[in-house]
């Protein structure tokens, strides 16, 4: 019994890498496969997924590089990624709808590039997922200086998705690193408030403060196993509740 009808999946990029490769087949694959059974379960899925295992706006910035080129980058980076995603998707989801039709993805970016995705419109995201379609949302926000994280608690908004699935390296929301802090005490539900008080870099504070401010929560969860993300979406006790 799934507890959300709509929700919006961020994947750091780094998740998806290993062995100092950009993509790890078997993570993607497995990742593939959650999304597949959430249709299945009849959830509406959207995803938002990084870039940093391929390229990092602060790698250029740090060079020298020119803060908004660095950034275009970055979104490019992001677009590869969702481009990964849909094609091990669709190759898994064959067949495999409830009806016995095949998985359908569109990806959608906020940069226009016809030959590859559409461009991003909230209608037609939202027909796709009413149609059981899974939209992977790509290239940011469109703007620079703006993280993935902000599209997320954007794009989340627009389609009215009731949370926001934050998968990511660690199993939750830590008082301190916990790779750094052995101390680090983690939570089970937090406020957005008490968030951005100690800056606890769950996502960016404007990511944060945008879901405040619209009342979205997020639950903050290990991508590893992926089926932490079925879990999630269940609502079992799982990583850490971030919300009003």
């Amino acid at each position: 019994m799934m507890k959300y009808n709509r929700i919006l999946l961020k994947i750091s990029g780094e998740a998806l890498g290993g062995d100092g490769q950009a993509f790890a087949p078997e993570k993607l694959e497995q990742v593939a496969a959650a999304l597949i059974e959430l249709v299945r379960q009849g959830v509406q899925v959207a995803v938002v997924v990084g870039g940093g295992n391929i390229w990092r706006g602060k790698q250029g910035i740090s060079s020298q590089m020119d803060p908004t080129t660095a950034d275009y980058m970055g979104m490019l980076a992001t677009i590869i990624n969702a481009l990964a995603l849909q094609d091990t998707i669709e190759r898994a989801g064959k067949g495999m709808r409830p009806d016995g039709g095949d998985i359908q993805v569109r990806v959608q970016t906020a940069i226009e590039m016809r030959t590859v995705a559409e461009q991003y419109t909230k209608r037609r995201a939202v027909s796709h997922l009413e149609k059981g379609h899974i939209v992977i949302f790509g290239g940011g926000t469109g703007n620079p200086f703006f993280t993935t994280d902000t599209a997320a608690a954007l794009r989340a908004t627009e389609i009215g998705a009731q949370v926001i699935l934050l998968a990511k390296n660690v199993d939750g929301v830590y008082s301190a690193d916990p790779k750094l802090d052995p101390t680090a005490v983690k939570y089970d539900t937090i406020s957005f408030e008490e968030t951005l008080a100690q800056n606890l870099k769950v996502m960016d504070n404007t990511a944060v403060a945008h879901c405040m401010n619209n009342h979205l929560p997020l639950i903050v969860f290990a991508l590893m196993p992926p089926s932490n993300i079925l879990a999630a979406a269940q609502g079992r006790p799982i990583g850490t509740y971030v919300g009003p």
